[in-house]
């Protein structure tokens, strides 16, 4: 009866708008991740409901908060299972389910490739199934990479079988830039160590750069052939990594609770790896509980821009970020075109950005109020957790276990929202409405 009920319904589920399809996918895969972790394999003490799915949600989402440890209040199973989460999460559920049609021989119907398109941020189908490839391959050879590099460390202190798996973990989760870690410092105790800051960095960095980024650039391989998308997102992200690295690096120096106390390579592998990390990876090097007021500000912003489209990342979004401060450049200098790199930027990108960065921040500020009526904690701290959340980062100052159940749904629900909403977001300004009657311009005062 159950399956008659579920045959009847996959004629409706194919002609369900793509926005929906994608939103109904990523929850599902939720929903089955937390059945997995609540099964008494996969943890070493008891869990509720609560925890797995908020876990599970955590890992598909690539956030990275946690309510429980990963290192010890799962078994291998379990670490396992997230492991997995992190990974279809990150790269995109109908990715793999296209690359698995394809190797399988079915064909990929429009449906599911109107809805491939949305998660990837493409305006076209063209080029998808193409696409789809090159993002998985770009994946396993990063995290392979990866792992090769990190074993290195990790065997050493560790032993071969632990150290094999820990580079693993640490590599999938930095390359989805989901701040998952088997230790409940994170990566505080290899703060000075490059064979493990560098490796995990580049990981983030280039999982948070966009894959559309990558193939341009193993095409072109010169800057003058790039698209104006991938200049944006190079040129944008070195200047974050250059102003988080070095703001972090003048504000923290000295502060015993952070870089104060390590060597002047210490200090400045630490401020590197806190500088970056912001930008939805969520691994931290020194505590975040210790950083000065300026430095959590910082923090925050850099969590709210994110990294890259068609990326493990969220936040809104460097180009975003860029094509925002081109428009406040455009305003004060009395232009009436944006133009950057020979290249012009049509005005329904700007009110694209505009819708995108005002859905944001109300989405931000709604959770912060949500939460602080539920929590009766320091607002600065839940601030960060909300910002958190909603940039899929998962670096905490230490409120997430603390949230009550009406605080930790509300950190679900911004989560979901931070890692699909964007994408049914984008869906919606894509899809343009003539109107039938125009009606006369009016004034309003501004400013």
């Amino acid at each position: 009866m159950a399956l008659t009920r579920l045959l009847r319904a996959l004629p409706r589920l194919a002609r369900m708008p793509a926005p929906e399809m994608l939103a109904l996918s990523y929850g599902g895969f939720i929903l089955l991740g937390t059945l997995l972790l609540k099964l008494p394999v996969s943890v070493t003490r008891p869990i509720t409901w609560m925890d797995a799915f908020f876990t599970s949600t955590s890992a598909v989402t690539v956030t990275g908060l946690a309510v429980l440890d990963t290192g010890s209040d799962f078994t291998l199973f379990g670490q396992a299972v997230i492991l997995c989460l992190i990974q279809f999460g990150g790269l995109g559920l109908m990715t793999f389910a296209v690359l698995l049609l394809t190797a399988l021989g079915v064909s990929v119907g429009l449906p599911q490739q109107v809805v491939l398109r949305e998660e990837l941020g493409q305006s076209s189908l063209k080029g998808l199934r193409r696409l789809a490839m090159l993002v998985f391959r770009i994946a396993i050879v990063c995290e392979l990479a990866g792992v090769a590099l990190l074993a290195i460390p990790f065997i050493r202190d560790l032993g071969v079988a632990q150290g094999l798996w820990s580079a693993v973990f640490h590599s999938v989760s930095a390359f989805n830039n989901a701040g998952f870690g088997l230790w409940p410092d994170s990566l505080v105790r290899y703060v000075g160590d490059p064979l493990v800051i560098l490796p995990i960095s580049a990981l983030f960095i280039v999982g948070g750069i966009g894959f559309i980024v990558i193939g341009d650039i193993w095409r072109e391989r010169r800057w003058r052939t790039l698209s104006l998308h991938s200049k944006l997102m190079l040129v944008g992200t070195l200047g974050l990594i250059l102003w988080g690295w070095l703001t972090i690096a003048a504000l923290e120096w000295t502060n015993p609770a952070t870089l104060g106390p390590l060597s002047v390579e210490g200090k400045v592998l630490g401020a590197f790896f806190q500088g970056v990390s912001p930008r939805t990876a969520g691994f931290n090097s020194v505590d975040i509980a210790g950083l000065h007021d300026a430095s959590v500000l910082v923090v925050i912003l850099l969590m709210l821009v994110g990294g890259g489209s068609t990326s493990t990342a969220g936040g809104i979004k460097v180009t975003s970020f860029f094509v925002l401060l081109l428009t406040v450049t455009a305003f004060f200098k009395r232009r009436t075109t944006l133009h950057i790199y020979g290249r012009s930027i049509g005005f329904e990108s700007v009110f694209r950005v505009m819708a995108l960065t005002a859905t944001s921040l109300l989405i931000v500020l709604t959770g912060i109020f949500i939460v602080s009526i539920s929590h009766d904690g320091e607002i600065f701290d839940l601030i960060f957790e909300v910002a958190s959340a909603f940039g899929t980062v998962g670096l905490t100052r230490g409120s997430t276990a603390e949230l009550d159940t009406t605080g930790r749904l509300v950190i679900i629900l911004i989560m979901f929202i931070g890692r699909v909403g964007p994408l049914t977001l984008g869906f919606l300004l894509a899809t343009r409405v003539v109107p039938r009657v125009r009606y006369p311009e009016g004034q309003v005062f501004l400013g």
